[in-house]
C-alpha cells in the first residue's frame, strides 16, 4: 500500500485554510443576525439612495477596522474590566440609537430627494450617512468584546507574529461585513422603489425602522454587563 507523506508546509497551510473557513462561516452567521447596523443601513438605503447607503457601508467598516485594532491592543479588556467604561460607553451608544429612531419618525419624507442636486447638499448627506455608521458601530461596546472574544481563538501560536494575523483576520472580518452591508444596501434600494408606489408604506417603513433602532437602543441599556 502506497503512503504518501505531506510536507509540514502544506500540513500547515492546510490547518490555516480550514481555520479562515471556519472563521468567515462565523462572520457570516453574526453578520445574518438582525441587528443596529443591519436595520440602519437598510433605512438609509430606503430612504437615502444609493450614495448615502454606501457612505453608511463605509462608516460601519471603519468602525469595525477600529474595534480589531482596539482589540488587538489589548483595550476590550478595558470594557470587560472596567464597569464604569463599559457603561459610559454602552449609555452613550444606547442614546444614539434611540435619537436615530426618533429623527427617523421626525422625517418629513422617506423617499430620497432627487430634486436637490447641488453637489454640497449631497456631499453632506454623504458625509452624514458615514458618521451615522461610525457611530452605530464604534458605540456599540458589545462588538468591540465580540472582536476580543472571537479573534485569539483563530490566532495561531508559534507561527506567523500575532501582529500579522490580527491584521489578516481583521481585514476578513471588515471585508466581510462590508460585503453583508452591500447586500443590505441593495435590498434598501430595492424596498424604496417598492414603498415609492404604495404611499401607506411609507409611514408603516417609517414606523417599523424607528421602532426597530429604539429598541435595539434600549436592548443596549438592559442587557446584563458580559464577564
Amino acid at each position: 500500500m502506497l503512503t504518501v507523506t505531506l510536507p509540514g508546509e502544506l500540513l500547515f497551510l492546510g490547518r490555516i485554510m480550514s481555520e479562515l473557513g471556519l472563521f468567515i462561516g462565523a462572520l457570516v452567521v453574526v453578520y445574518m443576525v438582525p441587528g443596529p447596523d443591519m436595520f440602519l443601513i437598510l433605512q438609509t438605503g430606503a430612504t437615502a439612495g444609493r450614495g448615502p447607503a454606501l457612505a453608511t457601508a463605509a462608516g460601519l467598516a471603519l468602525a469595525r477596522a477600529a474595534h480589531v485594532a482596539l482589540a488587538a491592543l489589548g483595550l476590550a479588556a478595558l470594557l470587560s474590566t472596567s464597569p464604569m467604561a463599559f457603561e459610559v460607553v454602552r449609555f452613550a451608544g444606547a442614546a444614539y440609537l434611540i435619537w436615530l429612531g426618533i429623527e427617523i419618525l421626525r422625517a418629513r419624507s422617506l423617499q430620497p430627494d432627487t430634486t436637490a442636486t447641488q453637489k454640497p447638499s449631497r456631499a453632506r448627506a454623504n458625509r452624514s450617512a458615514f458618521y451615522r455608521g461610525l457611530l452605530t458601530n464604534i458605540l456599540n461596546p458589545k462588538a468591540l468584546l465580540f472582536c476580543s472574544v472571537l479573534l485569539p481563538q483563530f490566532i495561531q501560536p508559534g507561527q506567523e507574529s500575532v501582529a500579522e494575523q490580527f491584521l489578516l483576520l481583521g481585514m476578513i472580518l471588515v471585508g466581510v461585513g462590508l460585503a453583508f452591508d452591500l447586500i443590505y444596501a441593495s435590498a434598501g434600494l430595492v424596498l424604496s422603489r417598492w414603498i415609492a408606489r404604495h404611499p401607506f408604506a411609507q409611514r408603516l417603513q417609517c414606523w417599523t425602522f424607528a421602532t426597530i433602532l429604539i429598541g435595539f437602543g434600549f436592548r443596549l441599556v438592559l442587557s446584563p454587563r458580559p464577564l
